[in-house]
């Protein structure tokens, strides 16, 4: 896999899904939102898939790289849809999501549907754990062998969760889909096989798990999110804390419930 070009710039990944980067590079949002366009060869219109935000650069670079048949949106963060309104009025695309706010001129996305569009088959996985309302996006047929995992997975590290209990059920959905897979993150660079690293993950979580279980060993039962993370985080970047404090909140919920 190559590395991200320039802002701006179209890039081929599959046969049929193609990204183009956000300007809008961070700690959370890594060299920035991925918007992915997914279009099967000859036909004559993309979905779109998370516009960012309502960065207006960037989503007339969206517009003008052909005719939108549909915005969906993996979830309800600002860097994923906030510019979906924008990009939606600009094209006369309606927008869809598991969350029936986001939505605008259809019907909320449900669980295991089916979108035909674009000359394409794309089955929708409601994944919750990193937000409830959380959906990966399965390319299925003769082209497929791709799934968008909006923040599920990450094309580097791990992602910050609301609800542990979900997200392993999640993972090990993943985990499930065929070898080969390849991952097409709403961050980061695109991975070879979604359900290695969604396996890496389940790990990973696991033991983040025995950590914290240890931890209050040490601290007590009744410790704050914030004395676990700098406990168990004690080696990691301070900039980071504060998502981990997320994580770690979500697992004693886990562990306590």
């Amino acid at each position: 896999m190559t590395g991200h070009p320039a802002y701006g710039v179209v890039r081929p990944v599959t046969p049929v899904a193609s990204v183009l980067l956000e300007d809008n590079p961070g700690s959370m949002t890594l060299d920035g939102t991925n918007t992915w366009l997914l279009r099967a060869p000859g036909a004559d219109a993309s979905i779109v898939v998370d516009p960012g935000y309502e960065d207006v650069e960037h989503l007339t670079r969206v517009a003008d790289a052909g005719r939108v048949a549909l915005i969906v949106v993996t979830h309800g963060h600002p860097d994923h849809v906030q510019g979906a309104p924008w990009l939606a009025e600009r094209t006369g695309a309606p927008v869809r999501a598991f969350d029936p706010a986001l939505c605008s001129g259809a019907a909320p996305l449900t669980d295991g549907e089916t979108l035909a569009e674009a000359g394409l088959e794309v089955r929708v996985l409601h994944t919750p754990g990193h937000t409830d309302d959380s959906v990966c996006l399965a390319v299925t047929g003769e082209q497929g062998g791709a799934v968008l995992t909006g923040d599920t997975i990450l094309g580097r590290g791990t992602t910050v969760i609301s609800a542990l209990g979900p997200y392993l059920a999640t993972l090990r959905t993943l985990v499930a889909l065929p070898a080969g897979t390849v991952a097409l993150p709403g961050h980061g660079q695109e991975l070879p096989d979604v359900a290695a690293v969604a396996a890496e993950y389940l790990a990973h979580r696991e033991q983040r798990l025995d950590q914290v279980r240890a931890a209050l060993v040490e601290l007590g039962p009744d410790a704050t999110a914030r004395q676990v993370v700098e406990l168990v985080y004690a080696d990691v970047d301070r900039s980071l804390w504060g998502p981990a404090e997320w994580s770690v909140r979500a697992q004693l919920d886990y562990l306590r419930s």
